[in-house]
């Protein structure tokens, strides 16, 4: 009863999740016309929001692969969040399917089913409560590769809902990125979910897949609806600018690019990168960026003290430390536990990173 209860309250949160049109710049401008051109996709595309974009993946994975398996606490109605809406009714019980609710059993059964020769496509409900399961991914490297996991994938909504508090709101990803073996993955947009996703699952690493909860609903664009993937470990220019780099992955990417918008009405010319695969990043794409402006911005959810956006500061500060004109600035969470009533306050926000963005300018 009181599982049944917690998924109740659950799904009562993720129903109340907005709805906007996802932000696009200049890279989904490119993006469309790639679709266009056949280098994403060459079919229609349909205006569809982020967790319809992952549905429509996880179809595509399971339809094109028999060894797929889709599986975790609630994914036989569709999942707190939907996501996997319409699975079970077309690819039967025996391939998508409920556990117990227990992480370190899913990842567990995840890794066995993957070292068989499958691909596991396994969900951690809420990123929150990912940590039991932490340890097993390692699992290829500790056996020497007798038992090989890499058909691993792990999804898991994580970050700020707006109103989920300390044990749905919470960022982990870096965790996973000192994890070595493991590749970890953070989309922006439908778009670049579906694409993302569908390489992870077929990728020949483990992949711990995260998907901002925020944008589940409240980011639409239009998507290919046919198969594509896109690539793992390159980070994208979604913005030229000239005057200072700004880096951010998943739903933070949005307020990185209202604040964007707003120093461009002072003046200030800002290149924006979506960095879409923190382990292993791409270091090169944001090399070339601050060599250019000089300056450099890091902004995410997670708490500032070990967030990731510190080995960002670190990397690029060592193969740029001539040509950075300014320290490497970061706008991230408090280092406090995730708060329900002051959420306002504990989140990197339009106006900190602009704050942040004129201070480092003016340095």
């Amino acid at each position: 009863m009181a599982a049944k209860s917690l998924r109740e309250i659950r799904r009562a949160a993720a129903a109340g999740i907005g709805r906007r049109r996802c932000f696009s710049g200049d890279a989904a401008a490119a993006a469309a016309a790639g679709v266009a051109e056949g280098k994403v996709g060459g079919g229609a595309g349909k205006e569809v929001n982020l967790f319809t974009a992952i549905n429509q993946a996880l179809h595509i994975a399971l339809d094109t692969d028999p060894r797929s398996y889709v599986f975790g606490e609630d994914v036989g109605f569709g999942g707190v969040f939907r996501c996997t809406t319409g699975l079970a009714d077309r690819f039967g019980r025996n391939r998508v399917f409920n556990t117990p609710l227990c992480e370190q059993g899913i990842a567990g059964f995840a890794v066995g089913l993957a070292a068989m020769g499958n691909r596991a496509i396994a969900e951690i409900q809420f990123a929150d409560y990912i940590f039991p399961a932490f340890d097993q991914a390692c699992l290829r490297y500790r056996s020497g590769n007798e038992f090989n996991c890499g058909g691993l994938t792990i999804r898991s909504p994580y970050g700020a809902v707006g109103h989920g508090g300390h044990y749905h709101s919470q960022s982990p990803e870096a965790f996973f990125c000192h994890v070595p073996g493991l590749k970890v993955i953070i989309p922006r947009s439908p778009r670049e979910a579906k694409g993302l996703l569908l390489a992870s699952i077929r990728d020949p690493n483990p992949v711990v897949f995260f998907e901002p909860k925020w944008l589940y609903r409240l980011a639409v664009e239009e998507v290919p609806e046919e198969d594509y993937m896109l690539p793992l470990s390159e980070a994208e220019v979604i913005r030229k600018g000239s005057d200072i780099t700004l880096i951010g992955w998943g739903a933070q990417l949005a307020v990185l690019e209202e604040a964007c918008e707003d120093a461009a009405k002072d003046g200030i010319s800002c290149e924006l990168i979506d960095l879409r695969t923190l382990i292993p990043w791409d270091k090169e794409t944001v090399e070339a960026s601050v060599s250019k402006t000089g300056k450099l911005l890091v902004s995410h959810e997670a708490p500032i003290t070990g967030g990731f956006g510190a080995e960002i500061a670190a990397s690029i500060t060592e193969r740029c430390f001539q040509r950075l004109e300014a320290p490497v600035a970061r706008v991230c969470g408090l280092d406090t536990p995730f708060p329900l009533v002051y959420e306002t306050f504990y989140m990197p926000t339009k106006n900190k990173v602009l704050d942040a963005i004129k201070a480092t300018v003016n340095y």
